[in-house]
């Protein structure tokens, strides 16, 4: 019995074998008849919407995008891939891509408030502006002018400040193309071109020479304190409501290209001051999302 037992799953295993191999060649033909009868496989096309380019994208959403700026902006994107795209195109409007006062333009509108001024706009060296007048010692040191528009809203503003307690006085505003030339010359053969170029303007590229800037002290600190006083805290305030606004602030040096000045006031109207400071935006920056017609 226990040999049975034993030969019994062999003859199975054997028959079983035995099948396979009969009926093998049998499967492996039918399988090569139905490859042969099938028809060929065509991938399936896939269709995607139409992509869009990032300066297409640039061109649809901002008003502000320039066509002829496209291979600037392109580059200056691959350099700073941390700024905002609204912040890539103002910048490159700006100019702010190349070297200071490399590929300069003549400032457009001038003889208005919103006249910019920085080191890529300049005024010609003949460019005097409409209206000058002279304001008197109740609220400068003397000899300093302002354009009209500008000075009486100056005016206004030093009598506010004096009925809330505090003393304003214009110590620098308007400065002709020729004063600027060698203001600047002196201060490059003090501290060098270089070290010059953070605090001064050159002559033609000066924010003064529109008339429509103001530097102030108090009386009685030297203007480069001028952060220090109770004034400047009033300015920081209420300027706006007389249409001027800080010119270069502490926080934008990489943009306006000078250092922070406290006492260096910009007339550009009202309505436009108050847009200005509740945008955060220097006028540069402003100026070119805003008002840039070019």
């Amino acid at each position: 019995m226990e040999q049975k037992k034993v030969w019994i799953p062999f003859l199975v295993i054997i028959m079983l074998l035995g099948l396979g191999m009969f009926f093998f060649p049998f499967l492996q033909k039918q399988l090569q008849r139905e490859k042969e009868e099938a028809p060929p496989f065509e991938a399936e096309e896939i269709t995607t919407p139409n992509s869009q380019t990032w300066e297409e994208e640039m061109a649809k959403t901002y008003d502000y995008y320039k066509e002829e700026n496209q291979d600037r902006y392109l580059a200056y994107r691959e350099k700073h891939s941390e700024l905002s795209d609204e912040n890539i195109l103002t910048y490159v409007n700006i100019g702010l891509d190349q070297p200071y006062y490399t590929n300069t333009k003549e400032a457009p509108n001038q003889n208005t408030p919103y006249v910019l001024v920085n080191k890529y706009y300049y005024l010609g060296s003949n460019y005097v502006p409409d209206n000058l007048e002279e304001l008197d010692t109740n609220y400068s040191k003397g000899g300093i002018s302002l354009v009209k528009e500008a000075k009486e809203a100056f005016i206004q503003l030093v009598d506010a400040a004096k009925q809330d307690g505090y003393t304003i006085r214009a110590i620098s505003a308007y400065r002709s193309y020729e004063y600027q030339e060698g203001l600047y010359q002196r201060y490059v053969n003090q501290d060098g071109i270089e070290l010059a170029d953070t605090y001064s303007a050159r002559p033609g590229f000066s924010d003064h020479q529109t008339g429509l800037a103001v530097d102030v002290d108090n009386r009685e600190l030297d203007f480069n304190s001028f952060e220090q006083t109770k004034e400047f805290t009033w300015m920081q305030e209420h300027a706006v409501e007389y249409g001027f606004i800080l010119r270069y602030p502490k926080d934008k040096t990489d943009i306006t290209g000078y250092t922070y000045e406290s006492w260096h006031y910009r007339y550009v109207g009202v309505d436009l001051a108050q847009k200005i400071k509740a945008s955060n935006l220097t006028f540069d920056e402003y100026y070119m999302r805003y008002l840039d017609k070019n």
